[in-house]
């Protein structure tokens, strides 16, 4: 197996995990939603109300669906980008991290009070520092990604 395949295989698996995550979530929004905890056909329910609010679960939910899939098309893109093996680790990686960071991140939203992760500030809880902390780095990551992929599809002579 050729390095790029590997790199592919890196992706689809997290891709594979990270979809779970979101699964898994799911079920946390969809406990939000009904005010109460039941797992059907298991008998009986706990009557508790998930903390959070709509919006925060839906998007909590539909980062892992978009990331876990966002994994997956950089999979089967990663060999038209004409990189070397080295970097086109270094880039399943970093979309990895990107991932992981942005779908964690925003899990804090419905679990937490106050932690959106949209700003830092001395007025802010230690959760929301958090959520901020792993979306700058999720989108430090990936804007480098992109640009490199951009310089190397517009404008590299390997084209």
């Amino acid at each position: 197996m050729d390095e790029i395949t590997r790199s592919q295989r890196l992706l689809v698996g997290h891709g594979a995990l990270v979809l779970t995550y979101a699964f898994i979530i799911g079920f946390g929004f969809l406990f939000f939603l009904i005010g109460n905890i039941s797992l059907w056909p298991i008998p009986g329910a706990i009557d508790y109300q998930m903390p959070g609010t709509y919006d925060a679960w839906r998007m909590a939910h539909m980062e892992g669906i978009t990331n876990g899939f966002g994994l997956w098309l950089m999979a089967a893109v990663l060999p038209l980008l004409n990189f070397s093996a080295k970097t086109s680790r270094r880039i399943a990686i970093g979309m990895i991290i990107t991932a992981w960071t942005i779908v964690i991140a925003s899990t804090f939203d419905p679990l937490f009070p106050d932690s959106r992760g949209l700003s830092l500030t001395d007025e802010t809880t230690l959760t929301n520092d958090i959520a901020f902390l792993l979306f700058v780095v999720g989108l430090a990551i990936v804007a480098a990604i992109m640009l490199k992929i951009a310089h190397q599809c517009l404008f590299s002579a390997s084209r």
